[in-house]
């Protein structure tokens, strides 16, 4: 039988280029593809689209590991139709998106973001005619306490913030106040003032954020969306912070990416854009690898995952 290959959409340092080598000797480690390899691609690192159609009809295809934490955008149906596994990243970015959140919220209560407009024109603005106010004591409303939203209802109660949940179930998780089901959303976020999206895109998570959602919100209170861009109606929200219905939203996920230039957003105030990027991190691969070669490991060994194995029929 040919020598099975695992492909990788982007490279790897050689330091776990030579883990992989150790622990699945028998599999050959490729970037790239010649028409005849894709036959005998049985893991992928990454997710090529271009190489979709062929890959999906390799029936020797059994394993593609995820490098991002969302799977929403993979033919999820396809994999369950023809048993392929899927793991995901979730958690690796958990750091970088937690102080992402924390950072935007003190920038925004300090007021920093009108500060650094004002030293543009270099304009000395007196400190009472500021708009300078507190997180601490703030209530906080995390939608989705996975690894992301625990390690962020710590860093945001050390902090002196009351940290709230919302999950599938209602279950309690350790670090939140208390925890709500998702069919509570609305009503749970009206006493909320700040209100965090980190859930992934599913059938249920589509829009959820819209005309509804927002005018149940006090005029003083604060959205961030660090989850997935379908999950907002945009224009919805454009309105909402246009009408005074809330004082301020934070977006770093779009439905459409790059944002195109005629957006509503672009022109909506109190609103800030960040590119996608609050999942950015120092050492990367090495917490990726961490996930992937302990699922390695074990396909090798039995066929099964044991690092963050993606339940296609949920889609998380």
């Amino acid at each position: 039988m040919t020598q099975p290959i695992i492909y990788a959409t982007r490279n790897f340092k050689d330091e776990f280029l030579e883990q992989i080598k150790t622990i699945a000797p028998d599999y050959r480690f490729q970037t790239e593809l010649a028409p005849e390899d894709i036959s005998n691609v049985e893991i992928t690192i990454g997710w090529d689209k271009k190489l979709a159609p062929d890959l999906l009809v390799n029936h020797r295809l059994k394993w593609v590991q995820s490098i991002s934490a969302g799977v929403d955008y993979l033919p999820l149906k396809e994999y369950q139709k023809n048993s392929i596994l899927l793991s995901n990243s979730s958690g690796i970015h958990a750091t970088a998106i937690t102080e992402h959140i924390i950072g935007v919220l003190l920038a925004y209560y300090r007021d920093l973001l009108t500060i650094a407009q004002h030293q543009e024109n270099t304009l000395w603005q007196h400190r009472n005619e500021l708009t300078v106010g507190q997180l601490a004591e703030k209530k906080m409303l995390i939608v989705g306490t996975g690894h992301i939203g625990q390690k962020t209802a710590r860093a945001a109660s050390a902090l002196g913030v009351q940290v709230y949940g919302v999950n599938t179930t209602g279950h309690q998780v350790d670090g939140f106040f208390e925890t709500y089901t998702f069919k509570n959303l609305n009503k749970v976020a009206q006493g909320m003032d700040i209100i965090i999206n980190i859930l992934p895109l599913t059938a249920e998570t589509t829009a959820i954020y819209d005309s509804t959602f927002f005018s149940g919100l006090h005029p003083a209170s604060i959205f961030m969306n660090v989850g997935r861009g379908p999950s907002v109606v945009e224009d919805d929200l454009a309105k909402a912070l246009e009408s005074g219905e809330m004082a301020f939203a934070a977006l770093d996920v779009f439905k459409t990416e790059p944002l195109p230039a005629d957006s509503i957003l672009w022109q909506t105030k109190n609103l800030l854009i960040t590119p996608h990027m609050s999942g950015e991190l120092v050492g990367f691969q090495k917490k990726f690898m961490k996930i992937f070669l302990a699922n390695l490991k074990s396909y090798v060994a039995d066929g099964k995952l044991v690092e963050n194995e993606v339940s296609l029929d949920k889609g998380y």
